[in-house]
């Protein structure tokens, strides 16, 4: 379970990245299969021709980068669909990810790698020290997605995502805002791919298929389990979205489903994720809640009086 954990944590960058495109830029950018797979693609390939890992990962995430660039690229100087344009750079992406690996998978085992201190001399995987690292990395990129997010730059591209004509008007390209935001969703993917390749000691052509759902999925569910829409609140959310996802697979594997059927399982997650704000009962409870606060908030006006 705490290797779920562990690997909820550094899917949560890649949950950010669709959190970004989808939530925050309004745009259903569906490069993330194939930008995950660059990432972890060109970092198991530097490191194996023998480049210092950082920098390998450096260069995976800057890959992601480049993907998010040219699906941005056809949508807004080509006109194509923003669903198509992302088809597109996912489908040219599997050719261009088999051209980097050479096969169809690369070994990184026994390779020295970003995860090597944490597997030797002991092997620390899966333990409270790599879920605290993990949780340390990630917080870092919360931070550093929240402050951006409140930069100048950053309201232009929640402006784009709300109301792209009033920005429009305010004289911000929102052809460079959309630009700039799949830049940045698909290096964040870029990067968790590279993290990935080298937690699990592979990189592999089809580690990518399906990852959209799961980033869907950890969004969803994030945002169901804190519903405040505060950034600062919401970014946390998709990153528990990530681990509470992660952790429904791992015990639906242990009470003997089928892993052949954890694709239908992602997607009947969403589904109830996507529904369960619409049950009453789950409606009720909200407003519930949301009177205890209010009352509290009052209660506490009357006594500062």
């Amino acid at each position: 379970m705490l290797g779920s954990i562990d690997l909820g944590l550094i899917y949560g960058l890649m949950a950010l990245g669709v959190y970004l495109t989808f939530r925050v830029l309004d745009f259903p950018d569906l490069t993330v299969d194939g930008s995950f797979t660059l990432g972890a693609a060109v970092t198991a390939s530097g490191i194996l021709a023998g480049q210092d890992p950082l920098l390998s990962t450096a260069m995976g995430t800057l890959a992601g980068a480049i993907a998010g660039l040219v699906t941005g690229l056809l949508h807004t100087k080509g006109g194509i669909n923003p669903l198509l344009a992302g088809i597109l750079t996912q489908i040219a992406l599997y050719s261009v990810n088999l051209r980097i690996m050479g096969k169809a998978n690369l070994s990184l085992l026994r390779e020295p790698t970003l995860m090597a201190g944490l597997q030797q001399p002991v092997r620390l995987l899966g333990t409270w020290t790599s879920v605290a690292i993990f949780a340390a990395v990630a917080l870092v990129f919360l931070v550093a997605l929240d402050w951006f997010l409140n930069t100048d730059l950053g309201l232009a591209l929640q402006a784009t995502g709300d109301n792209p004509r009033m920005i429009q008007a305010q004289g911000v390209s929102i052809h460079n805002t959309k630009i700039l935001g799949l830049s940045l969703s698909n290096a964040l993917v870029g990067l968790c791919g590279g993290l990935i390749a080298q937690y699990q000691g592979y990189a592999d052509i089809g580690m990518g298929i399906g990852l959209i759902i799961a980033g869907l999925a950890s969004v969803i569910i994030g945002q169901t389990i804190i519903t405040s829409r505060r950034f600062v609140f919401a970014t946390a959310a998709v990153v528990l979205g990530s681990v509470v996802y992660l952790l429904v697979i791992q015990v639906a594997l242990l009470i003997g489903l089928d892993p052949n059927d954890m694709k239908l399982m992602s997607a009947i997650l969403v589904v109830v994720a996507l529904l369960s704000p619409r049950l009453a009962f789950v409606q009720r409870f909200w407003a519930r809640r949301r009177k205890r606060m209010m009352a509290a908030v009052a209660e506490g006006e009357e006594v500062r009086a």
